[in-house]
């Protein structure tokens, strides 16, 4: 008996997935996403995703078997907390920055979900994948902004509007592209809190900014 054959058909998988550096799967990851933004996710192959980054298609099946899987995998390595740090001292402050950092990454994480649009509703594992790594994340740290808001004082705790201000903000960034055509940009998505979820919470002005404009 050989090794190989000893150790299990877990430990030769694993075997050969380990040849994949972590540098060349970020590699495929990124071709995989950018190619689903460009082409949309059904005109995206493995086959595609492996002549573009110059690798056999056995490698990527090897690796994940099925394109959802694939996809999903890069969702997951994509996760990162783009509102994490913003914290101004306060609620109105947190809520600008959060939307002036939304509208950097607007263009391309919105071209995303739209392109997933109807892949998601199919699988899903492909929808929660793109929850974990679009929008959970944002949402626990938009529910710390206004947790923390609410131990101030700046906010009560039992306001109706702090349960809806993720989907105000998640909302806008999916339905201008559909509105106007355009994505939403920091300088729309400040102008946007400014109008809607500061009054909707009862905040008209951080005290911070009410004092330097004076």
């Amino acid at each position: 008996m050989t090794s190989q054959a000893a150790d299990g058909p877990e430990t030769a998988t694993a075997s050969r997935r380990s040849k994949i550096t972590p540098e060349r799967e970020r590699e495929f990851f990124d071709a995989v996403l950018e190619q689903i933004r460009e082409c949309g996710y059904e005109s995206v192959t493995m086959e595609g995703v492996a002549a573009s980054t110059r690798c056999s298609k056995s490698t990527l099946y090897r690796q994940w078997k099925t394109k959802p899987q694939f996809v999903a995998a890069a969702l997951r390595a994509s996760r990162r907390v783009r509102f994490a740090g913003v914290d101004t001292g306060s609620l109105a402050g947190d809520l600008r920055e959060a939307a002036r950092a939304a509208g950097d990454w607007s263009g391309k994480d919105a071209r995303l979900m739209q392109a997933l649009g109807h892949a998601v509703t199919a699988d899903p594992e492909l929808a929660q994948a793109l929850r974990e790594a679009l929008v959970l994340p944002e949402i626990a740290a938009l529910q710390e902004m206004l947790a923390r808001g609410v131990e101030r004082g700046e906010v009560a705790a039992d306001h109706p509007a702090l349960e809806y201000i993720p989907a105000m903000l998640f909302g806008v960034l999916r339905v201008r592209p559909v509105l106007s055509g355009q994505y939403a940009d920091a300088d729309y998505l400040v102008r946007f809190v400014e109008a809607t979820v500061l009054p909707a919470l009862g905040l008209t002005q951080d005290p911070g900014r009410r004092s330097r404009d004076d």
